[in-house]
């Protein structure tokens, strides 16, 4: 048998170019792009990739070059994942809601040959172009990238910017133009910054095997039937819409296309549409469960969600279902995209409402084209056992893994020491092997030798009717070490208060719900809590309020924590503190 080798006829290298291909072929006349008032077909979607590749050639894109693209979830951006490619080229999305200094460190990190940029961040590209062109940040061998402007395709705003426009270069492309050839499955196929909340970002490259791979695996893990309506509510500049850039074509799917995520513009597509499918940050719930009357609209059938980047409180997702949202629990990293999925059993379907929401809440099982996940003890890499205590770190490996990091060997060779990509994140398995993180290496809460999951205290804190955002992190405690101190964002009442909610409130709540020693020991209210570009909470800027909080016993049942100087107390008889939100 091993006298049989591979050839052209019994070995094709996997790339999800072909999805696109497919898709022209077998759902030509479905619709692929709806964006207001524009729709395109599949067909016509091949074809203006095709143009635009052959475009992108001009510019003499080849093997490797980088092409940058700055724009919300519009049809260019989605076309882009797969005519970069198909030039030879490899797509960089990078996130709108940086400032110009993050935009220009990527652009002359990933020495992008074109830059997209969407009407609506012009102003943020001329700045981060000309950060890029003082003397001090040029190096002797960098070009600056050639622009291409991206009009709004429904009404053009007659803006001026760079060389090109978007539209003009598909115009101008050869329909037949015949795609770069894809020999090696493990070149790069996309270049995805990291949002660098705890350090420098990094660039993380995907590979054609792994996207590939990756947008399957996530895809049956979903249970996602063909012709999907897929609403873009997750942008594609995160980890590629967790693969589904390319992953809706392999099920010749509709994308409905958002410039804005806003609770009007969500429902109205959703109704409009009948939306299938979409993806989110747990942040998004909240949009929609905060949604004025005038800005629903009846959901007549179930929309299936599926949510990671952060772990979704159990009572967010109780909330979820009376809207006519199905929620599924999904796990990733940008180093991986998405390779957990909760994926339900039907021996839970019995379980009380409340037990299955528990169950939703964890991260689940490695997905089919993710090889392992584990949780390992990193000093022995001894597994830890399936118990649902026993805490441990999360470690991956599989095809779907980044191919490292982008001229960073180092932090390369760290990721994937001991022959695991190691997440930083802190987790448990379950007796059925599904994982349930806890925390993030760096935010387990030690006190007095006891490990407080910061998560499973949020989940808490959360369950509380008017808690709307919420954050916990360690605080300096001069008998236990550390201990807990909360963040909230709380909704207002009839009233359209919320300072009417005090901190004994929440400190009374939680000893309801939690032994004494995982009760906050001072709670900080904040009208927003401080976010990433992403929508993940900053808690490096919430730590750092919190060490100028020092707690000292004085009796039992009684605590006095000074701020800054000044000198509160606390316990149940505690007066709220608010100073938090004035110092961000």
């Amino acid at each position: 048998m091993d006298q049989l080798p591979k050839c052209d006829a019994n070995y094709v290298p996997l790339t999800p170019i072909n999805f696109l291909t497919r898709a022209a072929k077998v759902y030509g006349d479905r619709l692929s792009v709806v964006y207001e008032g524009i729709h395109f077909t599949w067909q016509q979607t091949y074809e203006r990739c095709l143009r635009l590749a052959d475009s992108l050639r001009s510019f003499n894109i080849s093997k490797n070059d980088v092409v940058s693209v700055l724009a919300p979830n519009i049809p260019a951006l989605y076309e882009m994942h797969f005519a970069v490619p198909m030039a030879g080229g490899v797509i960089n999305a990078i996130n709108t809601r940086l400032n110009p200094n993050h935009v220009a460190t990527f652009l002359r990190h990933s020495e992008a040959k074109v830059f997209f940029v969407d009407y609506q961040f012009v102003q943020l590209a001329r700045q981060a172009l000309q950060i890029l062109m003082t003397k001090e940040s040029i190096p002797s061998k960098l070009v600056l990238p050639s622009v291409v402007l991206i009009d709004d395709l429904e009404s053009p705003t007659g803006a001026i910017f760079g060389e090109w426009e978007y539209e003009q270069l598909v115009s101008k492309g050869n329909p037949g133009y015949i795609p770069y050839e894809v020999r090696d499955e493990w070149d790069p196929i996309a270049l995805n910054y990291t949002s660098g909340t705890t350090s420098e970002p990094k660039g993380v490259v995907y590979s054609h095997r792994g996207v590939f791979l990756g947008s399957l695996g996530v895809i049956v893990g979903w249970e996602m039937a063909s012709e999907p309506v897929y609403m873009w509510s997750l942008p594609m500049f995160h980890c590629n819409g967790w693969t589904f850039a390319w992953g809706i074509a392999a099920r010749g799917g509709t994308n409905v296309c958002l410039r804005n995520t806003t609770a009007k513009d969500m429902y109205r597509n959703i109704a409009q549409h009948r939306v299938t499918h979409m993806c989110c940050a747990p942040i998004v719930f909240n949009i929609l469960l905060e949604a004025k009357p005038e800005e629903r609209r009846e959901i007549t059938s179930p929309v299936q969600i599926l949510v990671g980047g952060a772990p979704p409180p159990a009572s967010l997702l109780e909330k979820m279902k009376p809207l006519g949202f199905q929620v599924t629990h999904s796990y990733g990293l940008t180093e991986v995209g998405p390779a957990l999925v909760c994926e339900w059993q039907a021996k839970w379907n019995n379980l009380p409402s409340k037990d299955q929401s528990k169950i939703m809440a964890r991260q689940g099982i490695n997905s089919v084209t993710l090889a392992h996940m584990d949780v390992k003890d990193l000093n022995t890499m001894i597994s830890v056992p399936r118990d649902g205590k026993t805490m441990g770190e999360v470690v991956l490996k599989g095809s779907t893994i980044m191919k490292g990091y982008f001229k960073n060997p180092k932090a390369t060779a760290k990721a994937f020491k001991n022959g695991w990509f190691s997440t930083g994140d802190i987790g448990v398995i379950h007796p059925e092997g599904y994982l349930e993180i806890k925390d993030r290496s760096k935010d387990v809460i030690i006190s007095g030798g006891e490990n407080i999951s910061s998560v499973e205290l949020e989940s808490v804190l959360y369950s509380h009717p008017r808690v709307l955002e919420a954050a916990v992190v360690a605080m300096p405690h001069p008998v236990w070490g550390e201990s807990p101190c909360a963040f909230l964002a709380i909704k207002k009442n009839s009233d359209g208060k919320s300072d009417d909610l005090k901190e004994a409130d929440i400190i009374t709540y939680c000893r309801k719900k939690l032994p004494h020693y995982m009760v906050p020991k001072k709670v900080e209210f904040m009208p927003e809590l401080p976010k990433t570009s992403t929508g993940k909470i900053k808690k490096y800027q919430l730590r750092d309020l919190a060490r100028n909080c020092v707690v000292s016993e004085t009796f039992p049942g009684k605590n006095t924590a000074q701020v800054n100087g000044s000198t509160e107390t606390q316990g149940l008889q505690a007066q709220p503190s608010r100073g938090a939100s004035s110092r961000l």
